[in-house]
């Protein structure tokens, strides 16, 4: 009889605290944004500045410890590919002229405008891949670092379903956060390969010239890989699901889904 009195206590114990889960996050979810909010370009190799501890919020006693970090791999994912957007326009800089935009920082401003969430008539609404393959058209007459751009930072915005913001009761698909790894992978390739009918490159990126090398969009994409990677393995684990692995030759793969 004393067992079946502990069951039912620790049982009762249960629900007193899922309900005042569910109250505290009741009382917390008007904080909760619905428009994402997208950060700065990440700053370049070298001029990182050491983190620095975040106040509480409200909204922060609905999160958990995977939230939070969701929040940052997510945060220096887009980070990272605002910056290979950046760095693209300065190296392509007649590509935001074909976008008809007033300068570079415009055409930024357009591509991270939260309100957008990555869809663009002139897109045609595409997102991650797809824009990113329109991109790299050979018969392509826009802003290609606009598509490449916006396919990219898209890919990883899906990837953690067109979210910014995570909280207990959400949940990120490990295979997602996997499969755009691998699109990043993919796109990294193809941008640093595909040419013209003439041989040119369709975006110029890495800059290979003697001992003068300049690969520093290999590295912001190696990053992006690598947060992706890793927040697959955290997300696998808080759902104890099991990753299916993909592998591909770059110079013919496909991406994969999102």
């Amino acid at each position: 009889m004393a067992r079946g009195d502990g069951g039912d206590a620790a049982s009762g114990a249960r629900r007193a605290a899922l309900k005042r889960l569910t109250l505290a996050f009741a009382a917390f979810a008007p904080a909760c944004t619905v428009t994402p909010t997208y950060p700065p370009a990440a700053p370049s190799t070298g001029k990182r500045t050491a983190p620095t501890e975040q106040g509480f919020a409200a909204s922060d006693a609905a999160k958990s410890d995977i939230d939070m970090a969701a929040e940052v791999h997510a945060r220096e994912s887009l980070a990272s590919t605002r910056l290979v957007m950046e760095k693209l326009y300065r190296r392509n800089p007649r590509e935001w002229r074909k976008g008809n935009f007033a300068s570079a920082d415009a055409a930024l401003a357009r591509a991270y405008d939260p309100q957008r969430q990555f869809s663009f008539p002139e897109l045609d609404n595409v997102r991650g891949s797809d824009a990113i393959v329109l991109a790299l058209r050979s018969d392509y007459r826009g802003d290609r670092v606009f598509a490449f751009g916006v396919g990219l930072a898209s890919m990883i915005f899906l990837a953690y379903n067109g979210k910014t913001q995570f909280y207990v009761t959400d949940s990120l698909d490990s295979q997602k956060l996997y499969n755009s790894a691998r699109n990043v992978e993919i796109a990294a390739w193809k941008l640093a390969n595909d040419r013209d009918a003439r041989g040119q490159l369709l975006i110029l990126s890495n800059e290979i010239s003697g001992d003068a090398s300049n690969l520093s969009f290999e590295r912001e994409f190696g990053k992006i890989i690598a947060y992706q990677d890793v927040m697959a393995q955290i997300a696998a684990q808080r759902t104890n699901r099991m990753i299916r692995r993909v592998v591909q030759t770059l110079a013919t793969a496909v991406f994969l889904p999102i």
